[in-house]
């Protein structure tokens, strides 16, 4: 097993993002369709000390603006754990890969993958080449930044809890940042939640940067409950600050959500309108065309409550619902996010319905039943799906709806948020021919994925001679908007954590008034072993989902 990588430094690597891009002809200059590439000559590669030795005329105006994190002669060094999974090969490392092509990591970075499995550098390295895409532009020149950013990255085989294996990392980080002034550290947690709290203890004590800060991304299970979720924290605390934890949601790095806050408070037209008033009900609907095939046995244990409904949707919720924050700053908008939560009644069993999916033929293809995997215990009552409703008690919301419905081996892959207005009063066309009024209200549509879109349903007169109504849509498709590669999630949030931007991320207090949401509602199910209503794989889901529906009169907005 290969313990040891300082022995294949050759000295100190200055390999960064901007180094590795100066040197690749033809580098991509993102988001500014038409721009020349510039020169491959040494005179126009840019100064050394600029964010990647990239200067102003490599990165358009949006990427100068995340210029952030290490400075001039200052080291980052990024360390996955969990480096054999398959959260750390399919998101962390081409993530990582993608900010160092885009000339976003700093001039002086290293990556490291800690894992407890034998694997030597050069499997090491072939298990992430075999990841690495190119998706910003394909090329020679993606080939060898390619190579540029391997020859970054550097395996550590140790155990999780283990301070002693911490501390070798740690002298290898040490011999790495110690001909620049400063070294910072980022270690990710892409670890079952059980070895959280020893992983964090070892690195920190062992790993923890000298002369520089040291920050932390935990990712989700954050706990099963309230009382759990609080254990963690607190365990967490006694090892770091608040400060130095990152609780990643990668939900919150999507395009779509993000673009909510701009949505609402960039956009005269709507704020006006986002409250009671006018907003009938509110849907947030989350769906997969797949079932848990191959995480069965981690599915069971937390259900789809746990797993996209306390967090994702609530998150999505949160950000919806809020009041301006006063700034764009971290605190501001998460003490938005939480008063939001805090307002919220916890759910209730009368306001929810549960669905788990069973197997199906079609065709010659069998549709296996969540039942049907042998890692789930034959006799599970673990819900594959869940719908119900949220209420908030302010002044804003009172009164109106927020349905949420999550579910997997659905009809087909979908999230969104669907704003639903209210009627027209006195309507003066409802006796015309054409769609029904009634139910055709104004209805804002925001599709997070797939084919992301912000779309607004309106009542028109069809063309020709009488009066007819139907209703079309105002149609903003962001692919056909935007001639520009999106970034993956987990680009922007890792960005943030080098940049030390915690907008994105979940506080603690924040965490606590979600859970307290969903607890009562999680220990009644299990306390009482309710059963849920089966649907067949590939199907709309359980009918119950449409009497809850409508016992708000709501009808589903997705249908």
């Amino acid at each position: 097993a290969v313990r040891s990588a300082g022995a294949a430094r050759n000295g100190t690597r200055t390999a960064g993002g901007a180094q590795g891009l100066a040197a690749v002809p033809g580098a991509p200059t993102q988001g500014l369709p038409g721009r020349p590439a510039p020169s491959s000559s040494p005179s126009s590669r840019g100064t050394t000390g600029s964010l990647g030795g990239v200067g102003d005329e490599r990165l358009p105006d949006e990427l100068t603006e995340l210029r952030g994190g290490p400075g001039t002669g200052e080291a980052l060094s990024v360390v996955v754990l969990g480096a054999s999974g398959d959260l750390a090969k399919k998101k962390i490392f081409p993530a990582l890969f993608a900010l160092f092509y885009q000339g976003l990591l700093p001039e002086h970075f290293t990556v490291y993958g800690y894992a407890r499995r034998a694997m030597t550098q050069a499997e090491f390295r072939e298990s992430l080449e075999e990841r690495l895409t190119c998706r910003i532009s394909a090329g020679a020149q993606c080939g060898e930044a390619m190579g540029r950013f391997l020859d970054c990255c550097r395996f550590f085989q140790g155990q999780y809890d283990s301070e002693e294996d911490f501390r070798a990392l740690g002298g290898e980080l040490d011999a790495f940042e110690a001909q620049f002034a400063r070294g910072h550290r980022i270690f990710y947690l892409s670890l079952p939640p059980s070895v959280f709290v020893p992983a964090t203890g070892a690195a920190s004590r062992g790993a923890s940067s000298a002369t520089g800060w040291t920050r932390m991304i935990v990712e989700k299970p954050f706990g099963r409950d309230s009382e759990s979720s609080a254990e963690l924290s607190s365990a967490l605390r006694q090892h770091l600050t608040e400060e130095q934890i990152y609780r990643i949601d990668h939900y919150l790095g999507k395009e779509l959500v993000e673009n909510l806050i701009v949505l609402r408070f960039s956009n005269l037209v709507f704020e006006p309108l986002w409250n009671r008033q006018f907003i009938r009900n509110v849907q947030i609907i989350f769906s997969e065309d797949f079932g848990t095939e191959g995480r069965g046995g981690y599915f069971d244990n937390y259900g789809i409550i746990r797993d996209i409904m306390q967090n994702h949707l609530l998150q999505v919720l949160a950000l919806f619902a809020m009041e301006p924050p006063v700034s764009l700053g971290a605190e501001d908008i998460r003490t938005e996010k939480v008063k939001v939560l805090k307002s919220m009644r916890p759910v209730t069993f009368e306001d929810v319905v549960l669905g788990q999916y069973t197997g199906r033929q079609d065709g010659n293809v069998r549709l296996p039943g969540y039942l049907d995997d042998e890692t789930v215990p034959q006799d599970s009552l673990c819900p594959t799906f869940a719908a119900t409703a949220l209420h908030i008690g302010n002044a804003r919301w009172d009164g109106v709806p927020f349905l949420m419905k999550a579910g997997k081996a659905l009809d087909r892959r979908l999230a969104e948020i669907r704003v639903q207005f209210r009627h027209v009063p006195g309507n003066i066309f409802s006796g015309k021919y054409g769609s029904d009024l009634n139910k055709e209200t104004n209805e804002l549509v925001i599709r997070i994925q797939p084919e992301e879109a912000i779309y607004l349903k309106i009542n028109n007169k069809i063309p020709g001679l009488g009066m007819r109504l139907d209703h079309s849509k105002l149609d903003l498709q962001y692919e056909s908007a935007y001639n520009v590669e999106f970034p993956d999630a987990y680009e922007r949030l890792i960005l943030d954590v080098i940049n030390g931007d915690k907008r994105l991320f979940i506080r603690s207090d924040e965490l606590e008034a979600a859970w307290a949401l969903f607890t009562p509602l999680l220990k009644q199910l299990e306390e009482d072993d309710v059963a849920p209503e089966t649907y067949p794989y590939g199907s709309r889901g359980p009918i119950g989902a449409h009497y809850l529906g409508a016992k708000y009169n709501v009808r589903w907005g997705d249908l």
